[in-house]
């Protein structure tokens, strides 16, 4: 029984704390000059994998973290900030400011990148905060006919080493979910909390090796299928009214075409 090979894959985005703007021409999120971090449930997965090499949940213990990002040229810096979590290397497929490519077009990426490196458990976030697509975990499944569980809220393994457990919340509970390794998780925020990363460990990630390479390298067309039309801001939220009945709330209803 061999030890995990696992990818993360991360993105770079809109940091959390910044409202996002709409840009002048309406075609996009305004990007210039906006402070950009790791997508918060990528987060998860760098410090759930770390925890499983640290914590030695998995028997054979854990021979590699990869982490894998596909973006501009500044999308290296989150590559390092992976590694100063733990990561032991990463691979940047660089592509061009307001070019990347659809979930899609990533799951091919990383259908390959899984083929070349001998990975058996790929960790992602459930979805990215730009987009909120969540569609990459499961297209990759579906290429590479792995099992997935997604939103994951805890991971254990079974000491044979081939079984994976995995809970996620869901309405009214807690759904549990059973598979066997190679598989796909993707991570819920009750997941875990993430590490800061330590000044010594940044300087550490300095040293760590950021492959550079194309999606052309990987024998992968990642060409856009979809074309956005226009962008614009949701209207400005009206205030409320107050009725002094049911009958009176019905009428305001009726009078605002709601019922």
């Amino acid at each position: 029984m061999s030890g995990l090979r696992i990818l993360v894959p991360v993105k770079r985005v809109i940091d959390y704390a910044v409202k996002p703007r709409v840009n002048k021409a309406q075609t996009a999120v305004e990007t210039a000059g906006v402070k950009h971090s790791m997508n918060p449930f990528d987060e998860l997965s760098i410090e759930e994998s770390v925890r499983i090499r640290e914590k030695k949940t998995y028997p054979s213990g854990v021979e590699d973290i990869l982490a894998f990002s596909c973006g501009p040229p500044k999308s290296a810096d989150i590559l390092r900030t992976a590694m100063a979590m733990g990561a032991d290397r990463s691979i940047h497929v660089e592509v061009k400011e307001g070019e990347e490519p659809e979930p899609l077009g990533v799951a091919k990426m990383l259908k390959a990148v899984v083929e070349k490196e001998k990975i058996n458990l790929v960790f992602l976030g459930k979805q990215s905060i730009d987009d909120d697509a969540g569609q990459t975990g499961q297209m990759l499944a579906g290429l590479l006919g792995w099992g997935q569980a997604t939103q994951a809220s805890k991971v254990t393994f079974d000491g044979d080493g081939k079984g994976v457990t995995v809970e996620k919340e869901v309405d009214g509970g807690t759904e549990t979910v059973k598979g066997v390794l190679p598989m796909i998780i993707t991570a819920d925020l009750r997941l875990n909390e993430p590490r800061y990363a330590s000044l010594p460990n940044i300087m550490k990630a300095k040293k760590k090796k950021i492959e550079k390479m194309a999606a052309g390298d990987l024998g992968v067309d990642v060409g856009r299928r979809l074309k956005t039309l226009k962008v614009i801001e949701p209207p400005p939220r009206q205030g409320g009214g107050k009725v002094e009945d049911v009958d009176g709330m019905i009428s305001k209803l009726k009078e605002l075409g709601a019922i």
